[in-house]
């Protein structure tokens, strides 16, 4: 059985990740913290865990920690992470992080984006960005994954197949909808229910910290030398992530170079899934699941398609993601304890 802890359970990620482990076939959850929750019982805040743990949550002690277990997972704010991801590796375990702390390539550009020094910019050369479909032979040899962005993830699945096949053309446009989850579990101005229900609005026009991860990683998928225009908004939803995605296509692409340019790409992937041709999914459909659902339309005659994926921001774009890295990274196969995990909390 894998030993897992998670630092930080009593965020949104930290919550998820409770769920899948506590129900895992080949996961034992053997440690839970939480710096504002110290020694309270978990199922005090998360009465749905009752019959299902006994845990207390504990303090983030990693020298204490570390001899229970063979991997942690850091559900812990942009900058607190890569501290404890720093202290776990030392120490010979296993991480998957959740945080945006490992996500960016080069230190430099990681200060531009989240206004801090990286503190272990040596760990950046060594990571592997956590996308499953695009770098699953990397993530299966890898002592520390940084778990991909929600909108990157539901992104970069929706451009990926005709990118690989060097199909695209610039501008890849992307407008993307969250549910208020994705903003984490912190109350805030922008997301106080009286704000947010019976509304829709963008935020973070041109300045979101998710399109240079974007732009950093489609540049890898193919020859194309990524121009991306992102903006996100807030869905008056708890969870759920929608992208349209407009692409134009390379000159002389036909309709069935890109239909079975998805075809092939879903093909023997476990939780992505190619509706075909004017099907296009909802949020409803993906809620609670770690499938990506992705539907598309072809305008031959201007050469573009759009593409419409969706994702439960939570699982597939967050914690299910982390537990379909931590199964390849321990040999396990990729849907173990994910099938159908629809029972939210």
């Amino acid at each position: 059985m894998i030993r897992a802890a998670i630092i930080g359970a009593t965020g949104y990620t930290g919550a998820e990740l409770m769920r899948i482990l506590l129900l895992h076939p080949e996961a034992t959850l053997e440690v839970a913290t939480s710096q504002s929750s110290c020694t309270e019982r978990v199922t005090d805040h998360y009465p749905a865990l009752h019959g299902l743990c006994d845990l207390r949550f504990e303090e983030n002690i990693p020298e204490s920690i570390a001899r229970r277990i063979d991997v942690v997972f850091l559900a812990l704010p942009h900058g607190e992470a890569m501290e404890a991801a720093i202290a776990y590796h030392q120490l010979g375990v296993r991480v998957i992080d959740l945080s945006a702390d490992f996500r960016i390539d080069d230190a430099g550009a990681y200060r531009n984006i989240y206004g801090k020094d990286h503190l272990a910019p040596q760990l950046l050369r060594q990571k592997v960005y956590g996308l499953s479909e695009i770098n699953r032979t990397a993530i299966a040899a890898s002592s520390l994954v940084a778990n991909p962005g929600c909108y990157p993830t539901c992104t970069l699945l929706s451009v990926a197949p005709l990118a690989q096949k060097g199909l695209l053309c610039n501008p890849v446009i992307v407008d993307a909808k969250s549910g208020v989850s994705g903003a984490g579990k912190k109350p805030g101005p922008r997301t106080h229910f009286v704000e947010i229900n019976e509304g829709f609005s963008p935020y973070g026009v041109g300045t979101h910290r998710h399109q240079p991860e974007i732009t950093q990683e489609m540049d890898k998928l193919g020859t194309l030398q990524s121009d991306v225009i992102f903006t996100p908004h807030l869905l008056p939803l708890s969870r759920g992530m929608l992208t349209t995605t407009y692409l134009g296509l390379q000159p002389g692409t036909t309709v069935e170079q890109v239909v079975t340019a998805y075809e092939q790409f879903c093909q023997h992937e476990p939780f992505v899934y190619f509706l075909g041709l004017d099907r296009f999914p909802s949020v409803r459909d993906v809620r609670g699941s770690n499938n990506c659902f992705i539907g598309i339309h072809i305008d031959i005659a201007h050469q573009r398609a759009i593409v419409i994926a969706a994702i439960d921001n939570l699982m597939k774009g967050a914690s299910g993601q982390a537990v379909q890295n931590m199964n390849i990274m321990f040999g396990l196969p990729e849907d173990c304890g994910l099938k159908g995990m629809l029972q939210v909390l």
